[in-house]
């Protein structure tokens, strides 16, 4: 009876410690963190915990460094990431120097993500001045906007329509002068030959002249200087409204708003062609689950904040989000696009 008796209090202390141990443990893990979520494991991931920078691979002021800073503000405002945000420019061959960086040295960093657009794709495909990196050295985290190129006259030209810039083209190539303000295998030459290559014209033969940026371009169609220049869409609404150009064409599926809203899309003239000019995020190539989950959720979150609307027309940016899952697959799709044309061009490598 005695032995009996102790064997059944040592139970009873034994039990009572058990439940004490894991009262203990659950108070200390019910404590939430504020950007604690489940992790893909189970377990509890409390990314971030260190500030955030975001890279825009260029100078200051233009697309990419406002989008950068778009998303950093809308994100600081709605207080949807617990850690500062900070945004760096990293200048230099139209994004291939910091790829080139970004894809060797941080490539397991969680903590550096970077904006970018057609480039990424266009740097890592042509022969001259390649980049051995592209969206495949990367986790595409989400496409955020959309913009499309634009085939423009100024407003005395004799191109009423791009069917007669395309006949034009085809009665002899070195009459028309195309421009852009990119370089020979940039995005503005791929939108500039487009309408040509589906129509059968040799890319190659048109005359595309590139100057120093959008700007530069447009001084120079206006100066006489240029017959066509190829630019984005976004860009040219306050020249239609003061009456210096005409937009022959978009490069849209559905035609735009706003000052080109009567402007037909090539699909509408007759040329099967899109150009989706598109701005997204990147993180690195071995990002985590986890952390890739969070940028999931967080981004989509933002692209449907009032904040958020609020920069897209502040900025004249179209919305146009798909996740991390639905991005990738759109890059593979433009990558066979933009493969196909600087082929046709002999500057793919």
């Amino acid at each position: 009876m005695i032995l009996k008796t102790l064997s059944n209090t040592s139970w009873k202390i034994a039990l009572t410690g058990i439940l004490a141990l894991s009262l203990t443990a659950c108070g200390a893990g019910g404590a939430s963190q504020p950007n604690a979520k489940p992790a893909a494991s189970g377990k509890t991931s409390s990314y971030p915990e260190k500030p955030i920078v975001i890279v825009a691979p260029s100078g200051a002021g233009g697309g990419w460094d406002k989008t950068a800073r778009s998303i950093a503000k809308t994100l600081a405002e709605s207080k949807a990431v617990g850690q500062p945000i900070t945004v760096e420019n990293k200048p230099g061959g139209g994004g291939a120097v910091f790829m080139a960086e970004y894809a060797t040295k941080d490539k397991k960093d969680n903590y550096k993500l970077f904006v970018s657009s057609p480039p990424i794709l266009i740097n890592n495909l042509k022969k001259e001045g390649n980049s051995p990196y592209g969206h495949k050295d990367t986790t595409p985290l989400a496409q955020l906007t959309k913009d499309y190129g634009a085939l423009v006259v100024s407003a005395n030209s004799k191109f009423k329509d791009m069917k007669s810039v395309i006949e034009a083209l085809k009665a002899d190539p070195t009459k028309v002068t195309v421009a852009g303000g990119s370089a020979p295998g940039s995005m503005d030459h791929l939108i500039a030959v487009l309408p040509a290559y589906k129509s059968g014209i040799d890319p190659k033969k048109v005359k595309y002249v590139s100057y120093d940026g959008g700007g530069e371009a447009m001084t120079s169609l206006l100066g006489g200087n240029a017959d066509v220049i190829a630019t984005d869409a976004s860009s040219v609404g306050e020249y239609v409204k003061a009456g210096k150009v005409r937009v022959l064409a978009v490069t849209a599926p559905n035609r735009l708003s706003g000052e080109l809203k009567d402007v037909p899309t090539l699909k509408e003239q007759g040329i099967d062609a899109e150009f989706n000019i598109w701005r997204g995020i990147f993180g690195p190539k071995e990002m985590g689950k986890d952390e890739l989950a969070f940028w999931d959720a967080k981004l989509k979150e933002m692209s449907d904040s009032e904040i958020w609307k609020k920069e897209l027309q502040a900025n004249v940016w179209e919305k146009d989000y798909k996740n991390a899952a639905d991005f990738k697959a759109f890059l593979a799709q433009q990558e066979s696009q933009v493969k196909d044309m600087l082929t046709a061009l002999g500057m793919a490598k």
